[in-house]
């Protein structure tokens, strides 16, 4: 008798640890179908399957952020709101249910509430990138210019490896004429972000940016004495920037295309690493100095401003050089840059003097 009491007993348990792994299954396999119809646009069914799934683990975290953007998606941002919020307050919180909060209030136009979660939400990650992008636009849809490139420069520090910040703040540095920044920011975008619409967008800002710095009057105040500057604050990155760029106006006094930055790029990185590579490390420039030492710093210049230069003139070069144009997109995509932590250099200035907007 008690045989059978104890057999009995043991396929009640392994029963009901059949049933909690078949149900975990099919919830799993609910929420895989409802990825589906999100991603083929059937928002109604996606709706459907991720309430099945949540009937079976209510408590999932991720079905319910992923309900809350499906109802985001779907246009029904009520229904979204009641879903996202009380996961704000969970401990299971992450940076994309932020996010989705965020395209929530912002859909509702909700302004102030959509600010204060992004404070919260910074406060709890200081290091996701994606908040000071999303905070930063915002702002920016506040008309808060100073705000919006504070926080995107603010992530450029916390998170150096996110694209984003770098293509808002290049974009926000060209409205307000600083060349500078719009030159190592913009750049560093192009190679964290190769080969998309925005990539060509930067590619012209880029390019125009050289034409400004070497037209800017002020290029050679980082060579004059401490006290005849009038500027006080300026980071040393940037005066040090600026000696080793000006030394090269005269290669430039015929115009500014791929070929004379080349010229002017390699010298600059000569120099660079003579007097401040110690001092100031900067993974942009290791960067291209190893280009510089594999013989690909050419072909890397081409790829950076040719299109944008002329693309006749970049096409013939390509096909004339084809080998070593493949040599350095294999190169790039086997070692794309990595920007490090801890090579902050902005100094901290955002005003926006003489900005577009």
């Amino acid at each position: 008798m008690k045989k059978w009491s104890s057999l009995l007993k043991a396929f009640l348990v392994a029963g009901v640890l059949f049933s909690q792994v078949v149900v975990a299954q099919d919830a799993k396999e609910l929420y895989n179908t409802a990825s589906g119809f999100i991603r083929s646009g059937d928002y109604s069914n996606a709706i459907l399957v991720l309430n099945q799934a949540l009937q079976l683990e209510p408590d999932n975290f991720e079905y319910k952020k992923q309900l809350a953007f499906t109802f985001y998606l779907k246009g029904d941002l009520v229904k979204a709101k009641s879903v996202i919020e009380p996961l704000l307050n969970s401990k299971e919180v992450d940076v994309q249910a932020f996010q989705i909060a965020g395209n929530i209030y912002v859909g509702r136009e909700e302004w102030k509430t959509a600010q204060r979660m992004y404070e919260r939400a910074i406060k709890k990650y200081p290091h996701s990138g994606e908040l000071y992008n999303d905070n930063g636009t915002l702002l920016m849809n506040f008309k808060m210019y100073d705000g919006a490139l504070r926080s995107w420069i603010r992530g450029i520090e916390q998170d150096p490896a996110f694209p984003g910040n770098y293509y808002n703040a290049t974009k926000t540095y060209d409205y307000s004429n600083n060349p500078l920044w719009c030159i190592l920011y913009g750049e560093t975008f192009m190679n964290m972000e190769s080969f998309t619409t925005r990539t060509a967008e930067i590619r012209n800002i880029v390019l125009e940016s050289y034409k400004k710095l070497f037209n800017d009057p002020t290029l050679f105040d980082a060579m004059l004495p401490d006290d005849k500057k009038g500027r006080k604050g300026r980071s040393d990155f940037v005066e040090a920037y600026k000696t080793c760029m000006g030394k090269q106006i005269n290669v430039v006094t015929g115009g500014i295309d791929p070929d004379v930055l080349v010229m002017v790029r390699t010298r600059f990185l000569l120099d660079w690493y003579n007097f401040y590579g110690m001092k100031y490390p900067f993974a942009l420039f290791d960067f291209q100095r190893n280009l510089l030492r594999e013989g690909m710093f050419e072909s890397y210049n081409q790829w950076l401003f040719g299109p944008a230069a002329n693309q006749a003139n970049y096409k013939a070069w390509v096909g004339l050089h084809k080998q070593d144009y493949d040599a350095f997109l294999n190169y790039q995509r086997s070692t794309p840059l990595k920007p490090r932590p801890d090579e902050y250099y902005n100094d901290g200035r955002f005003t926006l003097i003489n900005s577009g907007y």
